[in-house]
């Protein structure tokens, strides 16, 4: 079966009309929810770090950071929001695969719209094209292909963010093939940097990469046809299993794009459960964590591999941590990016009662369920079971959370009015004649 050819085939011939309402609300909530990420992270030390390092380097000043007033060439600003958008890990996720969906495809496509005119509309198109194409990749070789160390974000990613681009720039099936065989032979990223800035390059390497593999493929630059079937092709090489029927089977009519969720919590995905508890039963009982003998959680086999990190040392770490997350959690109430700075990992306070939170495998549950018990001093025992975590597609984000998650990230970057006039462009994307308004809105600071 030609994959690779299906998939190409697919994306050069989609019309927007074709796409479903529920899949375009669902891409709109998508940008929305990147953007605040993106522009909520544009001040952290990886995008300074990455900037000051990089920006010598880049060509024509022509694309956004956004929410800072720099401006790179197109694969640069790809690589730069690709990092902003995923450093807080505060991003969507795919919940079937674990893949971050928004990030690569998101952060080419707007560098893109800087260089050529593109309508909101035929963003959002080439947007749910892009998830299309990485998560259903995602879907074919999971979980073996992330389970042997690959990031799946970085790996799939770069396919999704090559058909996004091609469909902007019109390739035809034969150039759409090409670019994703480019894409590829670039396909990266290892679970080995989770906890270091490496792990946000993944998706902004995904971002920059599949752009490029787009213009490649656009001047014939050629590459193989079966990058995704053949023996050594991406499917054989990186994963021991693969099923390639969750590529072609449903296009057009199943939408990987619908099944996006958002995080509420900063960190990762796995331990949203178990904070989810904690804080449930912060509020119930009027918990502030010294009265706290010791915490006990039963969780899936996932939560400590991906983590388990017990003594993080900066911030990065701790969202790679289930016991400094509900410690936490259980002091703050909260788990948003200022409970995963370098401070509060070091907090003495959260140190004590991160050191009194011990976690058990249990097989027997789902990714997103845990059990949390908590013993108080005076000999009383709570209990929350979480079938399913606030986020979770049982337990979506509303409109109105995803717009306060927004303003609690990009106002205090770019300021109350700047935060609402952006707001309402995302919501507006299909609508924009020119969907580059959203990245010079990004960076206009108005209290």
């Amino acid at each position: 079966m030609e994959v690779t050819r299906i998939l190409a085939r697919y994306v050069v011939n989609s019309r927007a009309a074709e796409i479903p309402e529920p899949v375009r609300q669902s891409g709109i909530r998508s940008i929305l929810n990147w953007l605040g990420c993106a522009v909520g992270a544009a001040r952290h030390e990886t995008v300074d770090r990455a900037l000051a390092a990089l920006a010598p380097f880049s060509g024509p000043a022509v694309a956004s950071v956004l929410g800072r007033e720099e401006k790179l060439d197109i694969f640069h600003a790809a690589l730069l929001n690709g990092i902003s958008s995923h450093v807080f890990d505060f991003d969507d996720t795919h919940l079937k695969t674990i893949i971050h969906p928004s990030g690569p495809v998101a952060s080419a496509l707007f560098a893109l719209a800087e260089h050529m005119p593109i309508s909101g509309e035929e963003l959002l198109h080439a947007f749910i094209l892009g998830v299309e194409v990485e998560c259903r990749i995602g879907n074919s070789v999971y979980p073996e292909h992330y389970d042997v160390g690959w990031h799946i974000t970085g790996t799939a990613g770069v396919f999704g963010a090559a058909a996004a681009a091609g469909k902007i720039l019109g390739l035809n099936e034969q150039q759409m093939i090409w670019a994703l065989g480019i894409a590829g032979t670039q396909s990266s990223g290892f679970r080995e940097m989770f906890g270091t800035m490496c792990k946000s390059f993944h998706p902004g390497r995904a971002a920059q990469n599949g752009l490029m593999s787009a213009i490649l493929a656009k001047q014939n630059f050629t590459s193989s046809n079966r990058v995704l079937e053949a023996p050594r092709g991406f499917a054989h090489v990186m994963s021991t299993r693969r099923n390639f029927d969750e590529i072609t089977e449903g296009l057009g009519t199943r939408f990987e794009a619908a099944l996006n969720s958002y995080k509420p919590f900063a960190c990762g995905i796995v331990i949203h459960p178990s904070i989810d508890g904690a804080i449930q039963l912060k509020k119930e009982n009027g918990l502030t964590g010294d009265e706290v003998e010791k915490i006990e959680l039963r969780v899936a086999p996932l939560v400590l591999e991906l983590t388990g990190k017990r003594t993080p040392q900066v911030g990065l770490e701790g969202k790679f941590s289930v016991f400094h997350s509900v410690a936490v959690a259980v002091i703050e109430g909260a788990a948003g990016e200022n409970e995963y700075s370098d401070a509060r990992v070091k907090d003495p306070t959260v140190m004590a009662l991160r050191d009194r939170v011990e976690a058990t495998i249990d097989k027997s549950l789902r990714d997103d369920e845990s059990y949390v018990r908590i013993v108080l001093k005076d000999g009383r025992t709570l209990e929350k079971h979480v079938p399913h975590a606030i986020g979770s597609l049982e337990r979506p984000m509303s409109d109105a959370d995803l717009e306060a998650k927004f303003r609690g990230l990009c106002e205090p970057i770019i300021g109350k009015s700047t935060t609402a006039k952006l707001l309402s462009l995302c919501w507006d994307v299909a609508k924009l004649p020119d969907a580059a308004e959203i990245c010079r809105a990004s960076i206009r600071w108005q209290g």
